[in-house]
């Protein structure tokens, strides 16, 4: 007789599920479907689960699961277990009567829940780790603003609890901010500092937009919405439902991507509360919330400082702070940063703040120790290999095989679809590492003693007209750019100055197409004037020159940036332009630093031309034709004096102009032979 009540009990949860289901509009989908609903795995959600699978805090934590308090079903470590509908819907039936958001159960949310709690149990048992870092602070900040504190879950569907964590569209941090929307609420972005990656300032951020998304539609699971998709799309489908006010019946004309935020929301309220029924137990992260403490730092200092003088670990650090974009802390005394650092470091910091401030001054700030460095010992080899697609796999599974992205794949497979079949031949270009090998250096041309155009080009676009023989020199190193992402050759190419042929010619690349990760040499191979030969050009040899020298050192203006100072403004203060001043002072970018030192004249100006160009052999000087020779420069397509003046050392507007006889508003012409003096060596 029992039997039979629990049998009829569960036909009776079933049709209710089904019934539930059915109401909120579940089965209305927006796109033809050949069978059940089935997760699409390549998605937002599953790549900010696959974000946290990578990040360096958890390579060195030990795996502290906490089985022997939390186990109290006495499950074998590897089991997984299953329930049927009836059990989840009374269980999502508790949650929901605690909860002022609707939590509903339907086979949207089940999928999502099969995601969490079996197919990513390993990624869930990180995130509930990390939630005793991050939900305290989460859920004091909610309870400030009067919103439900159920809402520390939609961090997870947005970023799996990983703080640095970056979507394909550029929104960014814990809750996802785009760059707009994070201005909107005082999240400022710089070039060394994020606010949408610091916790407490994007949660703040968060509870603002949640009550100003609320006050719009008095309705939790819309303001999820809105907040996924913008109120702009939740309009427009409010107004194509006919004026239908719940999620559910507006889910069919919502995008794809928000029809999944949403029951995945609610699979993860779930999974959080149910972990335990799961066998899902905490990774425990190796600091906590509230073993931690902030401290204000009012002078520059970078987090490799403090890790090296605390004694701390830099990922533990990064992990701690992940506001600070290249780890450099740009703190001044009028504007004060604060940083996360263990409680016992606390006092440390304090008691050496002085020494550590003195040591940054000391050492400095490379920005380009922050930079993916080009390694000139190794080549970035791509080879072309063939993946047949076996059994279960998908593109976003063989991308991550791979070290690429799904579009990539898709580019050059030329696929419409995401979709694979079992046995489908795909084309993946993968990098490698390999030693260099370094180009020979080409000969040089037989030198003369009188000035005479040589027969033999150097190159396509000059002739050497003079050369005096010189001890040989030494190689010039070979600089190098590595291809990221949205970068052609053309970018590159105005990056640094020269032209698309070039790089062609000097990396041998038949046509302009390249690809992420390759290595592309933008430097001339050639041959620099040896030591001794540099050594030997002294003041007695040349004092004409050595005098000039001085006297435009003596002349040179510099500017020191103050805070709110940028590059164009000081451009426009002192009367030039922003090429120039990067020229001039050799900047990498056009960024700036408070106390920057800057160039703000031209090396050689005026009459400095023109006592060079005395100096030269048009003027019939034979004593200077032993130490200088003549170039003729062939101009390309967008080619103009100043990036003619970038390729070779020394060289100014003003010379070029006064060489060859061109006014202030002439033009250069396709094919013009352009004459450069430059050092003989």
């Amino acid at each position: 007789m029992n039997k039979a009540k629990q049998l009829l009990l569960i036909i009776f949860l079933g049709i209710t599920v089904a019934l539930r289901a059915q109401q909120a509009g579940e089965y209305t989908a927006p796109e033809k479907t050949t069978g059940d609903f089935q997760l699409v795995d390549d998605n937002f959600i599953v790549a900010a689960m696959d974000s946290l699978s990578a990040l360096k805090y958890f390579e060195s934590t030990e795996n502290t699961k906490c089985r022997l308090t939390e186990n109290k079903y006495n499950f074998l470590p590897n089991f997984v277990p299953s329930y049927p509908d009836s059990v989840y819907y009374y269980r999502m039936q508790r949650l929901d009567v605690e909860s002022p958001i609707n939590l509903t159960y339907n086979p949207r949310v089940r999928a999502f829940i099969d995601m969490y709690a079996n197919k990513k149990r390993g990624t869930t048992a990180r995130v509930l780790g990390l939630a005793q870092m991050y939900f305290p602070m989460f859920e004091q900040q909610l309870d400030k603003y009067n919103v439900p504190l159920e809402l520390k879950y939609l961090a997870i569907v947005e970023s799996a609890l990983n703080a640095k964590a970056r979507s394909s569209v550029g929104a960014g941090g814990l809750w996802q901010f785009m760059y707009y929307t994070g201005k909107v609420y005082g999240l400022e972005l710089t070039s060394y500092v994020d606010d949408r990656n610091d916790p407490l300032k994007s949660t703040v951020a968060a509870c603002r937009h949640f009550n100003d998304l609320y006050n719009m539609y008095h309705d939790w699971l819309l303001v999820l919405a809105a907040y996924n998709s913008g109120p702009g799309n939740v309009n427009k489908a409010i107004r194509r439902s006919g004026g239908k006010m719940t999620f559910w019946e507006i889910m069919p004309y919502l995008p794809r991507e928000t029809r999944d935020y949403v029951p995945a929301f609610i699979a993860v309220n779930y999974v959080m509360a149910y972990s335990n029924e799961h066998n899902i137990y905490p990774i425990m992260p190796k600091i906590l919330y509230h073993e931690t403490d902030t401290i204000a730092v009012h002078q520059p200092l970078t987090l490799s400082i403090l890790s090296d003088k605390l004694k701390l670990s830099l990922s533990d650090l990064e992990f701690l702070n992940p506001t600070f974009r290249t780890g450099f802390i740009p703190a001044t005394p009028a504007n004060t940063f604060y940083i996360r650092l263990p409680q016992k470091s606390i006092a440390d910091f304090l008691n050496n703040e002085s020494s550590l401030y003195a040591y940054y001054q000391l050492k400095g700030y490379d920005p380009n120790q922050f930079r993916v460095q080009d390694n000139a010992d190794y080549d970035i080899v791509t080879k072309k290999v063939t993946h047949k697609v076996r059994k279960g796999e998908t593109l976003a599974t063989i991308a991550r095989q791979y070290d690429c992205s799904s579009a990539e794949i898709k580019k050059w497979n030329k696929l419409k679809k995401s979709s694979v079949y079992r046995g489908q031949a795909l084309k993946i270009y993968v990098q490698s590492q390999q030693p260099a090998v370094h180009a020979k250096t080409p000969k040089t041309v037989p030198s003369t003693q009188d000035v005479a155009v040589s027969t033999d080009p150097v190159s396509e676009d000059q002739t050497v007209a003079v050369v005096e023989k010189k001890p040989a020199g030494t190689t010039v190193n070979a600089k190098y750019h590595l291809v990221k992402k949205g970068e052609s050759l053309g970018k590159v190419a105005s990056k640094y100055n020269v032209t698309m042929n070039d790089l062609k010619a000097w990396n041998k690349l038949k046509s302009t197409n390249v690809i992420i990760g390759q290595k592309i040499r933008v430097n001339a191979p050639g041959k620099t004037a040896s030591n001794e030969s540099q050594a030997g050009t002294t003041e007695k040899e040349n004092p004409k020159q050595t005098t000039l020298q001085k006297q435009v050192l003596a002349n040179a203006k510099y500017h020191v940036v103050q805070k709110g100072e940028f590059l164009n403004k000081i451009a426009t203060t002192y009367g030039v332009t922003t090429d120039e001043l990067v020229s001039w002072n050799s900047l990498e970018t056009n960024n700036l630093l408070v106390g920057q030192k800057l160039r703000v004249n031209q090396p050689d100006t005026g009459s400095n031309a023109k006592n060079l160009a005395q100096e030269t052999p048009e003027k019939g000087q034979k004593n200077n034709d032993k130490d200088l020779k003549l170039v003729y420069y062939t101009v390309k397509p967008g080619d103009t004096l100043w990036s003619i003046c970038q390729r070779y050392d020394g060289i100014t507007i003003d010379q070029l102009k006064e060489w060859n006889k061109i006014s202030g508003k002439a033009g250069l012409k396709v094919g013009q032979k352009i004459k450069v003096i430059l050092p003989a060596g």
